[in-house]
């Protein structure tokens, strides 16, 4: 008998251009330049221990602090809006918004670990530098906490039946995921900055 795939966890993927043109080197520099004017994140990043630099506790007017990040949101807001046709999402009288968006910056041996995004409906990165050898991000299969008993999956399992599933993007990507999805960013051993921009939508 055929199998039937239930329950997919899709992993959206596209190039920011599809939805609009933004210079990226642009958007690079403007982080890094907030990165370094940033005191209160850096601060927040010494004392959790945070290798590199976030601005996810310090800063939540990045596309007002800075044009390329308005350019961005309104790039990112119909990208949000693809995926959400794809995932049948009925918003009613609702729509889905930016909740918050966040730099973060991984020099040679930072990571982050897993975690997941509980309070938003849809969570994503793009990617702003991604130096040879840099680390990919970690997809984790949401329905690992019921399967206390269960065998591992055989090294040749298919993608969509692997407990993780790593997925290194380029520059200008943009991905996309439901904000359940777990996943974490392994050490980056390239000896160039990783930098990306993260983000949450809600629906209201």
């Amino acid at each position: 008998m055929p199998l039937t795939n239930l329950f997919a966890s899709p992993l959206y993927r596209a190039t920011l251009s599809d939805h609009g043109a933004l210079d990226i080197s642009e958007l690079e520099a403007t982080a890094i330049a907030i990165a370094e004017d940033d005191e209160a994140g850096q601060e927040w990043c010494e004392e959790q221990g945070y290798p590199g630099y976030t601005s996810y506790a310090s800063l939540t007017d990045l596309p007002w602090r800075a044009p390329i990040f308005a350019d961005l949101v309104k790039v990112l807001d119909a990208h949000v809006a693809a995926f959400a046709e794809d995932l049948h999402l009925d918003l009613g009288e609702g729509k889905l918004v930016l909740e918050d968006i966040w730099i973060n910056i991984l020099p040679e041996g930072g990571s982050h670990s897993g975690h997941l995004h509980p309070h938003s409906v849809i969570s994503g990165t793009t990617y702003v530098a991604m130096p040879e050898g840099t680390s990919a991000i970690r997809f984790e299969d949401p329905r690992h906490p019921m399967m206390m008993a269960h065998p591992p999956r055989k090294k040749d399992a298919p993608e969509a039946l692997k407990p993780f599933v790593y997925v290194r993007p380029e520059v200008g990507d943009v991905l996309l995921w439901e904000s359940f999805i777990r996943h974490e960013v392994p050490l980056n051993m390239s000896e160039e900055e990783r930098i990306s921009v993260s983000f949450n939508y809600k629906w209201v």
